[in-house]
């Protein structure tokens, strides 16, 4: 009588394991359908440059929510003065993140500008940039010719106090500090321009 041999456990086993390895490699490997890294930490590459263009009203996108109290922060800004976000208590607030490198950043920063022009010391603007050195900051404001103030946040020190998961971004607060408005992406100046003075209440 033949003895009836035994499962192979180790054989058993080991196709176990190489089939999780597959799936966890094809779970893994850049396929498009992954979410894209955190602004604040991706590199500048063209992949990242490409933000949302389309403002997105959805607070699921960022970890701050309307109806909360904005985090203070002090920080430098490009011209070597210091400011601190609480200074600006008393007065509705638009503090947008941004980087040179991000299209749709740029595209809408003369709404900004438009912004401080008609309504100054009215309103507080604040534009956080995302990472880029203090010479590349002052080239740009130079070269645009921006007066509002803009503020330099190369180690992402305030960003992490706002996180999400693009740029453009944008948060206002009304004059108690408190969170009102939470969007990202953008259209072109004049859209926003819109958009932004109605989110402020002007």
């Amino acid at each position: 009588m033949t003895e009836r041999k035994k499962p192979n456990n180790k054989r058993l086993i080991l196709m176990i394991v190489l089939l999780a390895v597959v799936i966890a490699l094809m779970w893994l490997l850049p396929d498009g359908s992954q979410p894209a890294a955190p602004a604040t930490n991706a590199p500048k590459t063209e992949q990242t440059k490409n933000t949302n263009d389309a403002p997105d009203d959805i607070e699921a996108t960022t970890l701050v929510k309307a109806g909360t109290q904005a985090p203070d922060f002090r920080v430098e800004m490009f011209d070597g003065t210091t400011f601190t976000l609480g200074s600006l208590r008393g007065k509705v607030v638009l503090l947008n993140f941004w980087a040179t490198w991000c299209g749709p950043c740029v595209r809408e920063m003369p709404a900004f500008e438009r912004l401080k022009e008609d309504f100054g010391d009215e309103i507080g603007i604040i534009a956080v940039n995302c990472g880029d050195d203090a010479d590349t900051v002052k080239d740009f404001v130079d070269e645009y010719g921006y007066t509002f103030p803009v503020v330099l946040d190369e180690d992402y020190e305030v960003t992490m106090l706002y996180p999400s998961n693009s740029i453009p971004y944008t948060v206002v607060l009304d004059a108690n500090g408190k969170i009102t408005h939470v969007s990202t992406g953008a259209y072109d100046a004049d859209t926003m321009y819109g958009r932004y003075k109605e989110a402020l209440g002007l």
